[in-house]
């Protein structure tokens, strides 16, 4: 198991970000779905924790068979996808993924946001723990993304929305940018296989702070289509699930 704590800033509000991450995942959604690649919606209904109140809970399946390369799909089962589920009580919300192929791998995210610069040092709770959780504070400005995802228009160095007025984040950013939220991600990860374990969660590991990294840029980079109008001009297709993880739609 190798658990980090992700801490990822964002020039926008908690409760604008709650509309920016809704619209990131209908956007991808919608894409991924003019590609033919499926995301089933299993369950989406309300939901009642004793500890944090009403919610929303919601299971997907993720078919992933299009996006492995030729050799892999030769040897996994021709259905082969992920069960995400999440139980969303904004500004706090639980992830948990499971891989039909592989029953011994396994991502628990749990996600809380706050008005601030990512000072929080207990905002899991200050109960010593077994092992130090490594802290990783991502800049979606500055932390490079994998070459294949870069866009100019989506390079926060040079941007600024012309709706919010906000941008261009220069060094520094997360100092002196008024507002600031931060999205506090403790990630999980286990792959209970001998000989592979290690190697297999850190490279995880490394992809989920890509997907992160990117997930997050864009949230901002699309202010001005979704702030003040949550899901503008996608019509009717609405998010069908109230995480911002995206980890599957961005790969």
């Amino acid at each position: 198991m190798l658990m980090k704590e992700y801490r990822i800033c964002m020039p926008l509000t908690v409760e604008e970000y709650q509309i920016g991450q809704l619209y990131m995942i209908s956007k991808h959604s919608h894409e991924q779905s003019e590609r033919g690649e499926g995301v089933e919606v299993v369950q989406n209904e309300p939901y009642e924790d004793p500890e944090h109140g009403s919610g929303q809970f919601t299971e997907k399946r993720i078919y992933l068979n299009n996006k492995l390369p030729s050799w892999a799909r030769a040897v996994v089962p021709k259905i082969f996808y992920v069960t995400e589920k999440a139980w969303n009580y904004y500004p706090y919300t639980i992830t948990g993924n499971a891989c039909s192929f592989l029953p011994k791998f396994s991502i628990h995210i749990e996600t809380k946001y706050e008005d601030n610069k990512g000072s929080n040092d207990n905002i899991f709770g200050s109960e010593p723990k077994e092992e130090e959780t490594e802290v990783c504070f991502v800049d979606i400005v500055y932390d490079e993304i994998p070459e294949r995802h870069y866009k100019e228009s989506e390079d926060l160095r040079y941007f600024k929305s012309k709706k919010t007025n906000r941008g261009f984040l220069q060094e520094g950013w997360i100092s002196t940018h008024d507002p600031i939220m931060c999205s506090y991600k403790l990630v999980t990860v286990k792959f209970e296989v001998w000989g592979l374990q290690t190697r297999v969660e850190q490279f995880v590991h490394k992809v989920i702070r890509d997907v992160l990294t990117l997930g997050h840029r864009q949230a901002f980079a699309w202010v001005d289509e979704w702030i003040g109008n949550i899901f503008n001009d996608l019509g009717s297709h609405k998010c069908t699930t109230h995480n911002e993880e995206g980890y599957c739609y961005l790969h």
